[in-house]
């Protein structure tokens, strides 16, 4: 029996399902066919300009982060696929904020959709700060299918484990 630890909040009957399709070998090619565009999105510079488009079609009105890049030191283990921050520096007499956004570098990799999924999260973090309801509206609005492709991207991440652990044996 498979630790589904991205899982663990789900019903016991979604779980069973991942586990039959674990124990098929069949997660990853159930992924694929659910899946099949490619992320085009491939450095920082294009990250920031995919980002900002989208940004720019649903909250015209939040603050533009100054920072948009992908991340290698955020940890999928510690639950951060991707952060936003308020960074504030004295410049003479007036504290300036700035807001960064960094996307973990597994997205690279990933799938359009899962990386549409996480820059949809961090934008909504713009505006609501908590994981409340107007934030997951927010994500909704942004991308509709968020809920989807939230679970979706949870079996990304146990299908990413089984492929390192497979390749570690």
């Amino acid at each position: 029996m498979q630790n589904l630890k991205y899982l663990a909040h789900y019903p016991a009957n979604l779980q069973s399902q991942v586990q039959t399709l674990i124990s098929e070998k069949r997660l990853g090619e159930v992924l694929q066919k659910r899946y099949p565009e490619v992320n085009t999105v491939r450095t920082d510079k294009a990250l920031q300009a995919y980002t900002l488009d989208l940004k720019s079609q649903f909250m015209k009105s939040a603050v533009t982060p100054s920072k948009i890049v992908f991340d290698n030191h955020l940890q999928v283990v510690k639950h951060a696929l991707g952060t936003h921050t308020q960074v504030s520096r004295v410049h003479g007499a007036k504290l300036v904020a700035k807001r960064e956004i960094r996307i973990a570098s597994v997205f690279i990799d990933a799938p359009a959709a899962f990386l549409k999924m996480i820059v949809a999260h961090e934008l909504a973090h713009l505006k609501e700060r908590e994981h409340d309801k107007a934030f997951y509206q927010l994500c909704h609005h942004i991308a509709p299918d968020y809920s989807q492709l939230e679970f979706d991207l949870r079996l990304y991440l146990t299908w990413l484990d089984l492929e390192k652990e497979a390749a570690r044996s």
